[in-house]
């Protein structure tokens, strides 16, 4: 990164780190507000960048559920587990298992268009189930980022053992709190989506896989609807 664009990015974050921004400035705080947007959109962008990292990442859940996120590279693919059933998108195959009745289904649909990111959709299962993806919280930020009636804060924590910067959200369109590991991952959440409550954090965090974390559960059923769907 040019140490002109470094230089600009630390000076937004020590403004943003001592106070309270909000979207009614006096007009010699226009910095301020600029200086938020930008610390929020970092922080969207750090998330959507980690989408190229090869992580393991494990959550903990309200009742003591569990979720996890894993993702590598060459060939890029991805595994969302969540309480019952799972998520993965590979380059073969975006695949739903749902693991709530006596045996696991599993439905094989066409993958992502090459070269493009998964589509916020994909995670409607996984978001139902308690687990709020990266790709989900990036689309908050940026719409936090934008709106000049915000109130956000700025704070700092460690997850897992990982140093973490966290905003909280006060807006119109719902609060919500998150944090985003130095490293991309999403760290935690904590906030309303489309009516439901979330609340997640990181409980252990590798740059290391397990390759089964994108195979088939062993004896699921398999419905393959790759070749019927546009």
């Amino acid at each position: 990164m040019p140490a002109a664009s470094t230089t600009l990015r630390m000076l937004a974050v020590s403004v943003i780190a001592s106070l309270t921004v909000t979207g009614c400035q006096a007009l010699d705080d226009a910095g301020r507000a600029i200086g938020r947007a930008d610390l929020v959109n970092d922080l969207a962008t750090r998330l959507d960048r980690a989408l190229e990292l090869t992580y393991s990442a494990d959550y903990q859940l309200p009742g003591g559920e569990t979720a996890a996120i894993t993702q590598a590279q060459d060939p890029a693919r991805s595994a969302y587990r969540y309480p019952g059933g799972t998520l993965t998108v590979t380059a073969d195959a975006t695949t739903r298992c749902d693991a709530t009745g006596a045996r696991t289904m599993c439905t094989l649909a066409p993958p992502p268009v090459a070269g493009s990111k998964p589509s916020v959709t994909l995670f409607a299962e996984a978001k139902r189930h308690g687990l709020i993806t990266p790709p989900i919280v990036v689309g908050m930020l940026t719409t936090a980022a934008l709106d000049p009636a915000a109130v956000i804060d700025l704070s700092d924590t460690t997850l897992a053992g990982h140093h973490a910067t966290c905003v909280d959200v006060e807006q119109a369109t719902g609060d919500f709190s998150a944090c985003v590991t130095t490293e991309g991952v999403l760290g935690s959440f904590t906030g309303q989506v489309d009516g439901k409550a979330m609340d997640l954090a990181l409980s252990r965090y590798s740059e290391t896989v397990d390759g089964a974390a994108f195979e088939l559960p062993p004896g699921a059923g398999v419905v393959d609807r790759r070749s019927t769907t546009s």
